[in-house]
Order: C-alpha cells, then sequence, then structure tokens
C-alpha cells in the first residue's frame, strides 16, 4: 500500500524543510519522530520568522507611535488576519492564547461564569482531554451546573444514540474534534445542528484537527473553537480562540490589565471591542507572527494533501504492524482511517507503555507513554496506559517500518 510516486517526491521536499531531522540521535539513530500530538516540529521558515522578528522588528505591539513599533504591530495584526482566515474565520473573531488549553479556559470563565447557572448542564465526551474537561468541572462545580457526557463505543466512536435526551437543558456542549489518544473525529455536523436544535452553544477543542484536517469554522457552524500553534509547525506559547463576534461581543473579559482597556479611572474601567478585550497584557509577539508564517507553510502544502498523506500513511501502519497481533500487539479505536486522524495507540503484551517507549528511544523512535491526558478515558477503557505514536505531514513508510522493527525487538526481548 505505497504512497504514490508524487507525494513521494513531495514528502522528500517537505522532510529538507525541518532542520530537526538532519541529526542523529546520542547513540547515533536517525531520528524518527512519532510523537507531533504531544508537539509538532517546525520548518526552517519558522525557525527564521522567529530570529527575524528579534533581530530587525522587536518592539511592543499596539504601544509606540514610532516606526519599529508600528512594524511590530503591523505584522502581528497581519498574522491574525492569516490565521483567522486558514480556519475561515474573521479577523476580529480570533483572540491570541498561548495555548487551546488557556482558549478554553477563556471560554470557561468569561462565558460560562456570565451565563451558567444551578440546574443548567454542559455536555462533554467519554473521550476528552483534560484541558477541555477540568475547567468545565471547576466551572460546576463553582455555579451548581451538571455534567453530562456522550458515550463512546469500544472502538472509540461516539454514540450518539441518545443525543436528544443527553441535551435537554444543556447550555453549552464542548467536545474535542479529534481525539489526542485514538484519533477520533468527531461528528461535529450532526453534533453541532442538534445542539443548536436545542439552544446550545457548542465549543470545539481543535488542537488536534487544526494541524491535520481542512476546518472551517462558519462551515462547522461551532460558536468557539480553540488551536494551539505548537502542534502545527508553529512555536510553543502561542494559539487562538475562534468565537462568534456576537458572543464575543457579550462575554466580559477573562484577564484584566494594559492593553485590553478604552478608558481607566480610580473608580471604573470600559473595555476594548473584541478581540483585543480578551488579550490582557503584553502578548507573544513574535510567537504570532512565527505562527502565521507556520499557516502559510500549510497552506502552501494543502491541507488536503496532508489529510490524504495521514490517511494512507495510517493504513500502512495498520496493515504493516498488524503481523504484531500475535506477539500481543493491540490497537485501540477506529480502525478505519478514513475514520481517524493520524494517531495509533497501543499495547504490546504486558510490556508496560513507558518501558515500550523507553526500548523505542534506543532505536531512535520517539513516542509517547501514558494516559495522554485523558485519565477518565483510560479508566473507563481498563487500560493502566497505552503507547501512542503519531504521524504528521513529514512521517513517511520508512518511520513506520522501523517502528514495526522495534517493536518486533521489544516483543524479543520480552520472549512475547
Amino acid at each position: 500500500m505505497a504512497l504514490s510516486a508524487p507525494s513521494d517526491v513531495k514528502l522528500a521536499r517537505l522532510r529538507a524543510d525541518f532542520p530537526i531531522f538532519a541529526q542523529r540521535t546520542s547513540r547515533g539513530k536517525p531520528l524518527i519522530y512519532l510523537d507531533s500530538a504531544a508537539t509538532s516540529q517546525k520548518p526552517r521558515v519558522v525557525i527564521d520568522a522567529l530570529a527575524d522578528y528579534y533581530a530587525t522588528s522587536n518592539a511592543n505591539a499596539h504601544r509606540g507611535v514610532y516606526e519599529l513599533a508600528e512594524r511590530s504591530t503591523e505584522a502581528f495584526e497581519a498574522a491574525r488576519e492569516n490565521v483567522a482566515r486558514f480556519i475561515g474565520a474573521q479577523p476580529r473573531e480570533l483572540i491570541w492564547t498561548r495555548n487551546a488549553t488557556e482558549a478554553i479556559n477563556l471560554v470557561a470563565n468569561a462565558w460560562g461564569r456570565a451565563n451558567l447557572r444551578r440546574g443548567d448542564a454542559i455536555l462533554l465526551t467519554q473521550i476528552e482531554h483534560h484541558s477541555n474537561l477540568v475547567p468545565w468541572q471547576r466551572i460546576a462545580q463553582e455555579v451548581g451546573a451538571q455534567l453530562r457526557f456522550i458515550p463512546i463505543d469500544g472502538m472509540g466512536e461516539h454514540v450518539l444514540d441518545d443525543l436528544d435526551a443527553l441535551l435537554d437543558g444543556v447550555r453549552m456542549v464542548a467536545l474535542a474534534h479529534v481525539s489526542n489518544t485514538l484519533g477520533t473525529i468527531a461528528p461535529l455536523e450532526t453534533i453541532v445542528k442538534r445542539a443548536h436544535a436545542h439552544g446550545a452553544l457548542v465549543l470545539a477543542d481543535g488542537a488536534q484537527a487544526a494541524p491535520h484536517l481542512a476546518v472551517n469554522v462558519a462551515e462547522l457552524g461551532v460558536d468557539f473553537y480553540a488551536i494551539s500553534g505548537h502542534k502545527m509547525l508553529a512555536p510553543t506559547g502561542i494559539g487562538a480562540l475562534y468565537g462568534k463576534r456576537t458572543l464575543l461581543e457579550e462575554m466580559p473579559p477573562f484577564l484584566s490589565g494594559g492593553d485590553m482597556i478604552k478608558s481607566v479611572s480610580y473608580e471604573q474601567t470600559s473595555y476594548d471591542d473584541p478581540p483585543w478585550k480578551f488579550e490582557a497584557g503584553t502578548s507573544s509577539i513574535a510567537d504570532a507572527i512565527a505562527f502565521g508564517v507556520a499557516v502559510d507553510y500549510l497552506r502552501a502544502v494543502d491541507m488536503s494533501w496532508v489529510r490524504e498523506h495521514e490517511r494512507r500513511l495510517v493504513a500502512y501502519a495498520l496493515a504493516r504492524l498488524d503481523p504484531l497481533r500475535s506477539r500481543g500487539l493491540v490497537i485501540y479505536g477506529p480502525k478505519n482511517p478514513d475514520r481517524i486522524s493520524g494517531v495509533l495507540s497501543f499495547n504490546l503484551g504486558d510490556i508496560h507503555a513507558h518501558d515500550l517507549a523507553s526500548i523505542l528511544d534506543t532505536d531512535g523512535i520517539c513516542i509517547r507513554a501514558g494516559h495522554h491526558c485523558t485519565m477518565p478515558l483510560m479508566n473507563l477503557m481498563g487500560w493502566s496506559a497505552t503507547a501512542r505514536a503519531s504521524f504528521y505531514l513529514y512521517n513517511n513508510e520508512d518511520d513506520v517500518d522501523a517502528l514495526y522493527r522495534s517493536l518486533e525487538r521489544a516483543a524479543g526481548i520480552f520472549k512475547l
């Protein structure tokens, strides 16, 4: 099930854009990075954009009227426009945050405190990352709201049979667009339509979706959408929240301080318009600018190509790893590559996931091991931990072959 020749040529060019792959590990092995669900590697153009900003344009955005400050502000706001366009939003609907976690916390605190009351319900799913569970737990406890959960089946797919009953009395539906543990793609089109019919808003955690799928928030119909730059080729410390303009205008600020005000007296403050109302203090200016460069890179690659490449790579991995089932390999989650993003969670016999990751590390292979910030899901499924290989646009079949050989070696070490 080889990738087509054009994909192979394009992939070779892409990999050359990422300087980290030129190195070898301390054991002399080539670096095989299969942990992009945790954070992605960065192409040279993004790294250069960071350095160039600090070398040529470093000044505090929105603060000065001198040329350098104006150049910084223009680049900062141009990046906002660029990232907004990448997900189908308008610039004034996009708030800079540190990451998707902060974006979700912003909604939970600013919208949640202003709108949720005792007796209201918040609907999540059983597959959520802690970042889209803990903030809602805290708000629910504060205001006396109820948490409900869309169940998943044994394959990690959403079960919507009782969705209308679950939505009764719900004010907010918050769910991962793509699961970071199982790669499951949520049926957002169905959930959003039915949530709105019940008068509920929808927040989608897009941290694992925006790097891998063509996302258009207007077409999805979501009310809020959270993304993390570092998972989509940008630096760490920068993310964004999309919110419908009318909702952002009604919401109170999350943080207070400089640059989010219109006027301040000793007695009271009036706030700026969205999105700046939600951006207190100095933002991560250089990281935002580099985020804009990262989405330019993804746009040039073509997100439809990214999706198809990962779909075929997952299909190849499922077939390539299949012989290891006789030695105790269990792969969790959906097995249809059309239903998942580039994530495979697995265990090999009775080898603990951390031990397995350590063995793979000696072969230069980077995978994640643990509960992946989804402890409730792990407990629900009866897994103490899993190993996770996650693919991105720079991975290829050779990486999967290396994963197979290393897992085969681990099975031999543990006499499976």
